[in-house]
């Protein structure tokens, strides 16, 4: 049902299967076993990605979640909320930021500014998908990259539009007609 919105579908159920392993492996290679990792997850859209990413990784992990905001429609404004924060404490932890998609930046980077100042072991960012061409944020860093994909709408895998298509198991792009 949900599938005749999609105009075209550009990363499989298979393809993302297959890279989030390769992440899971890269991970789990660039942490010791005693290394105090903890997985932050960014809310709501990475939460498919970061069941499946941590189950591809042999280290012990912690779990927590964080749910951030930008004012209005879209994030021209900089005016980035914090609606929960984290209940765990990451000073001396390593911490690993799982993001759904990184498109300008400023999200994460309000993210990694304010863990920054939290003393943490260390910080990196894992995301399933990366916008470069639109980064307004240059300094942003991605640590664990699924997949570049170009400037368009897409949906599924935990992404929405409106909260819809989360649940779809590819990576689409939406109609245009959808949402403009």
């Amino acid at each position: 049902m949900l599938e005749k919105d999609i105009y075209e579908v550009i990363i499989s159920e298979q393809e993302i299967k297959k890279r989030i392993a390769e992440m899971g492996k890269k991970i789990s290679n660039s942490y010791e076993a005693d290394d105090d990792l903890i997985m932050v997850c960014i809310l709501r859209g990475a939460v498919i990605f970061m069941a499946d990413l941590a189950r591809n990784i042999s280290l012990p992990v912690t779990f927590d979640f964080m749910d951030v905001s930008s004012y209005g429609q879209s994030t021209e404004s900089g005016m980035i909320r914090i609606i929960k924060d984290l209940e765990e404490n990451i000073e001396g932890r390593h911490v690993l930021i799982i993001e759904d998609i990184i498109d300008t930046g400023k999200t994460i980077k309000h993210v990694l500014d304010m863990f920054a100042t939290r003393n943490p072991a260390s910080i990196q960012i894992a995301t399933l998908l990366d916008k470069p061409e639109r980064r307004v944020e240059k300094e942003v860093e991605v640590d664990y990259n699924g997949f570049e994909i170009p400037d368009e709408f897409v949906v599924g895998y935990g992404l929405d539009f409106a909260e819809k298509y989360r649940n779809l198991p590819y990576i689409g792009i939406l109609k245009k007609e959808l949402y403009d």
